[in-house]
């Protein structure tokens, strides 16, 4: 069984002891390929080092959190696009970017406008797009839709716990893209099963863990890690009926055909 955790921050220092460990067990639990999103300016070091020291395992993502947004933006933005004119091809998607009104709606017209500058980036450089949405939904999909034409390849929303309507809507909308499920599907009360059978098809689905967060049952409440995935995989063979190798197969050849991964 190959897995791919297509979003997780496995660059933070809540792995400094215990890195390498991690991923030996990542791989031992059958994940192939780890995608590491930065949030901010400060992330995208340790993102690059660490893919470096672990070249084609773990595949680095570029782009500006909408909770982490500086002050005044645009110098963060800069210095990021300018990496992406020099070397596209170092970053697997631009991300991770969104919109985020659930703790702060006082920059929301900021938010939107850096979202859709880096969306942009998507367009010009031919990468997918790793896409953060909470509380967010209408504003996200306004967005977007002006350049669902031009988003050749794609891309994750990430974290999805919304509706069944939401669910419908964004894979009508947005026929490139899929949604990024974790560990949320596993907790206790969550519709988010009924939601995935009732309207999403496993092939618009791709795994995440969005490591050290959101850890799935029965490590709810302890650091998330990549090889957790085998937990998210167990549920989504619960809710399709379908065999975990089936589940991790699907999974892992949409997440292999978004991100260009050989």
């Amino acid at each position: 069984m190959e897995l791919i955790d297509t979003h997780a921050h496995i660059y933070t220092p809540e792995f400094g002891a215990d890195r390498d460990e991690m991923l030996a067990r990542a791989r031992a639990a059958g994940v192939v390929c780890v995608l590491a999103p930065c949030i901010d300016a400060a992330s995208v070091e340790p993102m690059l080092a660490l893919a470096a020291d672990y070249s084609g395992f773990v595949r680095p993502m570029l782009g500006l959190h909408p909770t982490e947004l500086p002050a005044a933006p645009e110098a963060a933005l800069d210095a990021m696009e300018q990496m992406l004119m020099r070397d596209k091809s170092r970053f697997v998607a631009v991300g991770e970017v969104g919109l985020d009104f659930y703790w702060d709606a006082s920059r929301r017209e900021e938010q939107i406008a850096a979202f859709v500058r880096q969306a942009g980036w998507a367009v010009r450089y031919d990468l997918p797009l790793m896409i953060h949405a909470r509380s967010a939904h209408r504003e996200l999909v306004n967005a977007l839709l002006p350049m669902e034409k031009n988003l050749a390849r794609g891309g994750v929303f990430h974290c999805f716990s919304g509706s069944a309507e939401e669910a419908a809507e964004l894979l009508q909308r947005f026929p490139r893209f899929v949604l990024g499920i974790g560990g949320v599907l596993t907790f206790r009360n969550c519709r988010l099963g009924a939601t995935l059978a009732a309207v999403v098809p496993l092939e618009r689905i791709v795994l995440e863990t969005d490591a050290p967060y959101l850890a799935p049952v029965p490590h709810r409440g302890r650091r998330n890690e990549p090889a957790f995935l085998t937990h998210v995989v167990a549920k989504l063979s619960e809710v399709y009926g379908l065999p975990p190798d089936d589940v991790a197969r699907v999974t892992t050849a949409t997440a292999r055909r978004i991100f260009s991964l050989s």
